[in-house]
Parts: C-alpha cells; sequence; structure tokens
C-alpha cells in the first residue's frame, strides 16, 4: 500500500464508508512477505512513495517471476524489473501481463501510470550507443509516472543537434545526459538547463574510455553547476532520482 492508496483508506473512515476495524485489518499486513529466498517489500511504497522494484540479474526466471506475482497480489499494479535477461521472459509472461523491452533489458508488469509529475523529464543521450542506458534510464521514469521526452545521438561532436533542441533543454524538470567516451554532453548541457542534470557515464568507448571511468571522471570534474553524476551505466538510478525531482511540489 502506497501513500495515496493509505490516505485514501483514511478518508473512508472518516467518511464513515468504511469502519476504524476493516481499516485496522488491511492495514495490519506483515511489513514484508517471506518467501524464503526473498523478502519483497509491502511497506516500501509507503515509506518512499515508490513501490518495490526487482533488480533481475543474477535472479532465476522462476525468482522473478514469484517475487513478481507476490507484489501483485500486495496490490502494486506496476512492477518494474530491471537487467532482465531474455530467457526470463517466457517464464515471466506465462503467469504476468508482461510487456519486455529488449533493448533496455527491462520488464513492466502491469499498465504503465498516467504521468503525475510536476513536468518533463528529458532523457539526452551523447551517441546511439548509449541508447540501451538510455531507455533503462526512461522506462524507469515512464513507470514511475512521468512524462519523458526522449532526444538520443545529439553528442558535442555535432553540438547543432543539441542546440536544436534548446526549447526542450531549457523548459525540462530534470534532464539526464548520458554518455561514454569523454562525457561531455553533461557539462554542455548543465550550461544551458535551469534544472537538475543527472550524468550517467556508460561504457561506451575505446580503450583508454576504461568501461566508463573516464567519462565517470569527466562528468564529477563537471565545471557546470547543478550536475551530479549516478555510477556507469547506471540508467535505473537516474531515472528514479529524476523521477522524485519531478514529483517535488513547486520549481
Amino acid at each position: 500500500m502506497n501513500k495515496a492508496e493509505t490516505k485514501h483508506l483514511l478518508e473512508e473512515v472518516a467518511a464513515g464508508r468504511i469502519s476504524p476495524d476493516e481499516a485496522v485489518l488491511r492495514l495490519k499486513f506483515e511489513p514484508f512477505r517471506d518467501l524464503g529466498f526473498a523478502k519483497p517489500d509491502r511497506h516500501r511504497g509507503l515509506r518512499q512513495g515508490v513501490a518495490e522494484v526487482i533488480y533481475g540479474a543474477s535472479k532465476t526466471p522462476e525468482q522473478i517471476r514469484d517475487i513478481a506475482a507476490a507484489l501483485r497480489e500486495d496490490g502494486q499494479s506496476t512492477v518494474l524489473i530491471t537487467r532482465m535477461a531474455k530467457d526470463a521472459v517466457p517464464v515471466v509472461e506465462a503467469a504476468l501481463p508482461l510487456v519486455y523491452h529488449d533493448l533496455a533489458r527491462v520488464g513492466i508488469v502491469g499498465d504503465l501510470p498516467a504521468p503525475d509529475g510536476v513536468g518533463t523529464i528529458v532523457v539526452a543521450t551523447g551517441g546511439t550507443s548509449d541508447i540501451p542506458v538510455a531507455e533503462e534510464a526512461a522506462l524507469t521514469a515512464e513507470a514511475l509516472g512521468n512524462k519523458v521526452t526522449r532526444l538520443y545521438d545529439v553528442g558535442v561532436a555535432g553540438l547543432h543537434r543539441l542546440l536544436h533542441n534548446a526549447e526542450h533543454i531549457m523548459t525540462a524538470r530534470a534532464i539526464i545526459a548520458i554518455a561514454g567516451m569523454e562525457g561531455a554532453l553533461a557539462s554542455v548541457i548543465g550550461g544551458l538547463a535551469d534544472c537538475p542534470v543527472i550524468a550517467v557515464p556508460t561504457s561506451v568507448g575505446y580503450g583508454a574510455a576504461f568501461g566508463g571511468l573516464a567519462a565517470l571522471l569527466s562528468m564529477l570534474n563537471s565545471c557546470a553547476s547543478g550536475v551530479s553524476v549516478v555510477n556507469i551505466d547506471n540508467g535505473f538510478g537516474a531515472g528514479y532520482l529524476a523521477s522524485m525531482i519531478n514529483h517535488l511540489e513547486g520549481k
């Protein structure tokens, strides 16, 4: 049960439509369910405003299915699964309404919620090779109730491509800047935007890119104010943080 559902329950009690005893019964569930191999967190939505997300890597298809099913049974209408291997898809979709996004390795059980964030989150990439990470970020943000604008392949090697989209940059509520190589995109966007910029270094690049370490260090040393950095290839973390920013009241 998330914050909105809890508030609605209390309003039902206040209006006399359900009894206090019935409300207590609904709230009486343990804060987690013990599946033996996992303990899905029933109260995460209430504590944090966002229900539990399943990290699919290193989990068996059956484990992913059972965790997602438990979350659904406990009232979670949308279940996000990140880093989900393709071989888990048949097992999960046989039991649950799954949509799988191959490029991002993201599975979504249930329907995407209607956007309820304050504004728009922009997801921008330096190159086409960064799109898998960008799609993980974009789908995460959409699954958490945000409107997302995608700007792909707008890196500094052809800066006019980014400037052509200046209106999107300057009107965004939060921007996720995703780049490999030298990671310069985040600094450029940080110099144009009046909103928080979340930089995501990717492991794209030749040998001296060191699997994204060069981009990470460049982004950490950005001279543009308002740029923060998540870990290499962490599209999920960027999408989640952008959603938190977009759900804060006021600008």
